[in-house]
């Protein structure tokens, strides 16, 4: 087995995938982004700090080394504003970023609202971000890469060329729009002066890396659920939010990338549209909502909540082959009685054996629901000392809902989370890195 990990979400995202390669980056060399770009934050917390990355890999709080690697896109403005962030705090940065990522720029994010609005009912929900008309000109083999940007000889031609066409574009949702070419030549040329220490070709130094013998965590953006492949379509993202995509992201082979840990919350939420089975509309919803923090990282906005739905988290277990889980915000779900889990679906009467990937599918489905009671809610101080003291201490009541978690999906956990800094985590299992 390889020294290396990975962290998957395998739901929609904002299963605490940033805390937890924070935590396993404390005994790794290097920390990989392979995919998104910054429409996917991740907020850790350690030693009294919060940092809300939205690009940077997760490892940069601890000075690891970082590398954004080729299947990422990238604002290069946010990139740098995240640099200098982390430089204000007398952070160390290690960083390697690809060649070959795609760059984006100022039209992409305008692009991007404007086929939103476009697309009515089918509307994704995005960040406007620009992710997806980036990734768009990347699959249509006009995107301008790293590689252009730190090369202004180079990306002047391209980036003329692709303005003239994404300029026709926007005129057909706004005839007024027409930035100067000029200005953003200028502007993208000084960030690529500035990029241009960090560029290296990241297949070749990570496949060195690994061969080496040096422990990689690969960190995920999104969760499973919004992956362009094996996800919600067209309800998600551009990229493979999965394992699946870490080879096509990096250039590291399917052999070289070890373990696999999936991670879940001890509920459901979601941003974006597109129907959410055990989604709650109420006061419960409410009080999960604040006692989570379900606002997101990038845009601040809440996000919707609901039920744990293990009919999905099943699918993402398959498609990504999982090791272990982690569940996280445990103490989020304090002071609600009684709570639900579900197990499957039912559609027409019958109880499908596995999850619809369809959304017109899923939408006429009724989820089915197992009943567990709640536990009482507890201060900070005391979720930070049941942690301490490890599973033993946790309410019979959490043990009893963490081990019909781990009975339904037929997977060993190896950690439980009950708050988001580095010492509110219990250990079940510290031999999977």
């Amino acid at each position: 087995m390889s020294n290396n990990l990975t962290i998957i979400g395998l739901s929609w995202g904002d299963e605490g995938k940033g805390k937890f390669t924070d935590y396993f980056a404390q005994r790794a060399d290097v920390v990989v982004r392979y995919n998104g770009g910054n429409n996917a934050g991740h907020t850790i917390k350690a030693n009294g700090i919060k940092y809300k990355l939205k690009i940077m890999p997760s490892g940069a709080p601890l000075e690891k080394e970082c590398v954004i690697a080729n299947g990422c896109v990238v604002d290069p403005k946010i990139l740098l504003e995240e640099i200098d962030t982390l430089k204000k705090l007398h952070k160390k940065i290690n960083l390697k970023l690809s060649s070959t990522a795609h760059v984006i720029f100022p039209f992409h994010n305008i692009l991007d609202g404007l086929e939103e609005t476009s697309k009515g009912r089918f509307s994704a929900g995005t960040t406007k971000r620009g992710i997806g008309p980036t990734y768009s000109d990347k699959a249509a083999r006009w995107g301008l890469r790293i590689f252009d940007l730190i090369n202004p000889e180079i990306m002047r031609p391209k980036l003329e060329q692709l303005y003239k066409i994404k300029k026709q574009l926007i005129n057909i949702f706004d005839p007024s729009w027409d930035t100067d070419i000029n200005s953003i030549f200028e502007e993208y040329k000084s960030y690529g002066e500035r990029l241009k220490p960090y560029v290296i070709d990241t297949a070749y130094y990570l496949n060195n890396v690994i061969d080496s013998g040096k422990k990689v965590v690969f960190e995920a953006a999104q969760g499973n659920l919004l992956g362009i492949d094996h996800g919600y379509y067209p309800f998600g993202t551009s990229s493979n939010s999965n394992a699946l995509g870490i080879s096509a992201g990096t250039g590291i082979p399917p052999k070289k990338i070890g373990r696999i840990i999936g991670i879940i919350k001890a509920y459901t939420s979601r941003v974006g549209e597109g129907n959410f089975p055990t989604e709650l509309i109420n006061e419960t919803a409410e009080q999960i909502r604040e006692q989570g923090g379900e606002y997101g990282t990038v845009t601040g906005r809440p996000r919707r909540v609901g039920w744990l739905d293990l009919f999905n988290i099943e699918y993402g277990i398959m498609v990504n082959g999982v090791d272990r889980i982690i569940i996280t915000l445990l103490d989020a779900l304090e002071g609600i009685n009684p709570l639900k889990i579900c197990t499957g679906y039912e559609l027409n009467g019958k109880v499908l054996k596995s999850w619809p990937i369809q959304p017109e599918i899923v939408d006429i489905c009724t989820p089915l629901y197992k009943s567990f009671q709640g536990w009482e809610a507890r201060t900070r101080e005391e979720w930070l000392e049941i942690a301490q003291k490890g599973y033993d201490a946790l309410p019979e009541t959490i043990k009893i809902y963490v081990q019909a978690i781990k009975e339904e999906l037929q997977t060993d956990i190896a950690f439980l989370s009950v708050g988001p800094d580095r010492k509110e985590t219990i250990v079940l299992d510290n031999n999977i890195f």
